[in-house]
């Protein structure tokens, strides 16, 4: 068929009625959009011209509907396939798509036999355009007869989503994705496309190899998300330094992401006592609980919810105002991934690394095989990680340049390196003769003692530790006599962090020299090293994105429309956010529309949300312009 704007397109909705619409069009219908982000019309463009595609966009930056609006404008009788790996996730979609108007379906586990008799009838009378599935449904164990039956459904592509489980160097790798390939088989001829939020260049290649992708239309988006602040600090009172991000964004909705279990309940409890609604999430949990910590999270019975990394593919809360790590993640990838799921409305929102050199002594004892080893990948993405915390620079530019594009700006305006608030850091003089004294110091000693050990000898103190292996005897013995511990060991833990000096040990971390600290012992490579200026950290003030996204909003309309959104959810048994999400609701505060047509013109306000919400919203509205303009009481 013609592509878009070059002939007539069938758009199918809720009631399977025919309409001739385009791209554009069915954005504006269902989902109240009038344009296009980044790259999104050329993936859909790809999908309406049935040519393959792998399509890399960042959480937030609208990928699901690169394969959820074209479904709506190919002809055909039956329904892209779209290949999930959670139940909680095909759930929020179908139940988002279902409130817009789109005829959507899921099959899965958690069904009941009535639930899913009614599904298959919809799917053959032909009201499905959008039909949700586990990867283990189509290539799992027993799915022959439900892969027998695809043809006769009339499936006119399908798409990956979460692709990125499908690489074996992926951080989700989960086995029946690298299956998928195998339903060209079942499927000749039908165009497969892609969809990940975070892939490197490898991972790309592994995915096209995986699902036999042929000649695809390849985009990637920028790996920027400009909406997000980013903040690394070195966790120093964890409490305290927690507390300070949750009074930053009082009743607003957050995750905590902890390395161990047992740091995710005591961080819980704490965050708990503050008198914010908290759950914890870990796989220890029993899966009862998990789920309804979960719900509650989602549909907004809690504020915070902390978690380890097993927390977090299947939300779809679009309103997360804030991610805050206590701990380093294992690799970039996890950063990415995990610090996404702040903002995903598009709106401002703060993300915040606390890190420790110890976190990645961890993740070196927990991701060791049984040789107590590190793969040579997972060495790699650690040291990745390891060197965005502890290096200070424009925190976007950093994570663009990881994944291989260029960043052309001189300051991000949206990091705490741009934004000035590093200020309590000096930059050393001469880095390479420090970093040199230190590392120097660590051989000296034969790579076999600890950071404490090490900063005694560089300052000259004769522990009986020290003098009993004759430390006090060597060339290195007190070259940083007038600095003071803290500093000496903040040197430490710097050169740490920039991948110079490594950890090892099974109990006991001992300090060793990289293959980069020999480069630096030459002179071949200079460090970046800070020391602590006797000033307090500048607090962490609004961004120009955060104070600009509030203009013009009236922040009581806006608080009593998310009230509204609770009640609406309750009343629709569907997570608060697929009523609609924060973006919407400012928009609503900031337009107060007083008609049927001025309701249109917010973002995100699809023809049947406005149809079926539309008097209650604007009722809401009226009430609160007409309390607004009531004379005080005498």
């Amino acid at each position: 068929m013609s592509g878009p704007g070059h002939g007539e397109q069938r758009t199918l909705g809720l009631d399977g009625s025919p309409e001739p619409e385009g791209l554009r069009a069915v954005l504006r219908r269902f989902w109240g959009y009038d344009g296009f982000r980044p790259l999104q019309r050329r993936a859909m463009e790809a999908v309406v011209a049935g040519r393959d595609s792998l399509v890399v966009l960042p959480t937030g930056g609208g990928k699901s509907l690169c394969f959820q609006a074209p479904a709506l404008v190919v002809e055909a009788p039956g329904p892209a396939l779209v290949v999930s790996p959670l139940i909680s996730l095909m759930k929020d979609q179908v139940d988002g798509l279902v409130a817009s108007g789109v005829a959507a379906a899921c099959l899965h586990s958690g069904q009941d036999a009535g639930e899913r008799r009614r599904v298959l009838r919809e799917l053959a009378d032909g009201r499905v355009r959008l039909l949700y599935v586990s990867p283990e449904r189509l290539v799992g164990e027993g799915s022959d007869a439900f892969q027998a039956s695809l043809p006769g459904l009339g499936v006119p592509f399908v798409a990956v989503d979460e692709a990125h489980c499908i690489s074996q160097w992926g951080h989700d790798f989960r086995p029946s994705y690298r299956g998928l390939g195998r339903l060209r088989e079942a499927l000749p001829g039908i165009a497969f496309h892609a969809y990940t939020a975070t892939a490197t260049e490898r991972v790309r290649g592994d995915i096209a190899a995986e699902l036999g992708l042929v000649d695809p239309e390849v985009l990637v988006g920028s790996f920027d998300r400009p909406n997000l602040i980013y903040r690394v600090e070195r966790r120093l009172d964890r409490d305290a330094q927690l507390r300070a991000v949750l009074d930053r964004h009082p009743g607003e909705a957050g995750i905590v992401y902890c390395i161990s279990r047992r740091e995710v309940e005591e961080v819980a409890g704490r965050v708990a006592s503050w008198g914010v609604e908290t759950r914890p999430y870990h796989a220890g949990l029993a899966d009862g609980v998990r789920s309804r910590n979960q719900e509650d999270f989602a549909e907004e019975r809690a504020q915070v919810v902390v978690a380890t990394v097993a927390f977090g593919m299947g939300i779809d809360r679009s309103d997360v105002r804030f991610v805050v790590h206590v701990g380093s993640p294992r690799s970039v990838e996890h950063y990415q991934q995990e610090s996404g799921r702040a903002g995903r409305d598009g709106l401002p929102a703060d993300c915040v690394l606390l890190h420790s050199p110890q976190d990645f002594f961890t993740w070196q004892r927990l991701l060791s095989g049984d040789d107590g080893e590190l793969s040579a990948a997972e060495r790699r993405l650690l040291s990745a990680m390891q060197r965005y915390a502890g290096t200070p620079r424009c925190r976007h530019r950093a994570l663009v340049e990881y994944f291989g594009q260029a960043w052309e700006r001189d300051r991000c305006g949206g990091c705490d390196y741009c934004l000035g608030e590093l200020d309590h850091l000096e930059p050393v003089d001469d880095a390479l003769v420090l970093g040199q004294k230190v590392l120097s110091c660590v051989v000296r000693v034969g790579q076999r003692f600890g950071v404490g050990h090490v900063a005694d000898v560089l300052r000259g103190r004769a522990t009986d530790k020290v003098r009993d292996r004759g430390h006090d005897a060597l060339s290195t013995f007190g070259l940083l006599a007038e600095e003071p511990a803290r500093e000496v060991r903040s040197f430490v833990d710097q050169l740490l962090d920039q991948g110079y000096l490594a950890q090892a040990g099974d109990r006991y971390p001992v300090l060793g020299v990289t293959s980069s600290g020999r480069r630096l012992l030459r002179g071949e490579e200079v460090p970046v090293l800070f020391r602590e200026r006797h000033r307090a950290r500048r607090p962490a003030a609004p961004s120009k994105a955060e104070r600009e996204s509030w203009e013009g909003v009236d922040r009581d309309l806006f608080e009593k429309l998310r009230e509204l959104r609770r009640e609406l959810a309750r009343e629709r048994g569907v997570p608060p956010y697929v009523i609609g999400h924060d973006a919407m609701l400012r928009d609503l505060a900031r337009l107060r529309p007083r008609s049927g047509d001025e309701l249109l013109a917010v973002y995100g306000m699809g023809e049947k949300k406005a149809r079926e919400l539309g008097p209650r919203l604007l009722a809401l509205v009226a009430d609160h312009l007409q309390g607004a303009a009531a004379p005080p009481p005498p």
